[in-house]
């Protein structure tokens, strides 16, 4: 989209909305247009931006993002504290809490190790994983099944199995619902892998 012909303002404006996450040209223009016509809403959207970019930190324990330090989860007293998950993503929590099923406390990477895009463990939270493994008995990976998640993952178990952690990782395979014949080969050896007794 040619931002030439429209005011800087909005130009800048388009350019910004583009630069989010699944956002193109297109969309990015019906955005700024839509806040112009709705001032109300652009001005109230404004100030949550702002108000979350003031109160979101990340929890000097677990690295998620929270309002309180520490967060609920870390302080939460009925949380298993010799169970461990982590996750690359805050919202990886949220989708695991959704399950109701992990009774322990997580520790969030906030991405995961990828050479090719320049970061390496340095720039994870993985220091401080390491200061928090005194009642920890178990810790399971629950990072995504790419390349740079499997590295992750390895590259941690490595570091935790000779301090006498056990390591598991979460089962991958078909989703319920999921037909065979469109799988590939990876997630079917998955699912055989991670096949249990009925």
């Amino acid at each position: 989209m040619d931002f030439l012909s429209y005011p800087q303002p909005l130009a800048d404006l388009i350019a910004g909305l583009s630069r989010l996450p699944g956002i193109g040209p297109k969309t990015a223009g019906r955005l700024a247009f839509y806040l112009l016509q709705q001032p109300q809403v652009a001005e109230n959207l404004a100030e949550t931006i702002i108000k979350a970019q003031r109160e979101i930190k990340q929890c000097s324990l677990c690295c998620n993002y929270t309002d309180q330090d520490p967060c609920p989860i870390c302080e939460g007293e009925k949380r298993d504290r010799s169970l461990l998950c982590i996750v690359e993503q805050p919202r990886d929590v949220v989708s695991l809490e959704k399950t109701r099923e992990f009774k322990g406390r997580y520790h969030v990477l906030h991405g995961v190790i990828s050479p090719l895009e320049g970061i390496g463990p340095e720039q994870l939270t993985i220091s401080k994983l390491l200061t928090r493994l005194e009642e920890v008995k178990e810790v399971v990976m629950a990072v995504n099944p790419t390349v740079e998640g499997e590295a992750t993952a390895m590259y941690l178990a490595k570091l935790l199995k000779p301090l006498g952690i056990r390591v598991t990782r979460i089962a991958h395979g078909l989703p319920v619902g999921g037909d065979l014949e469109y799988a590939d080969e990876i997630t079917i050896a998955r699912a055989l892998e991670g096949r249990r007794q009925i």
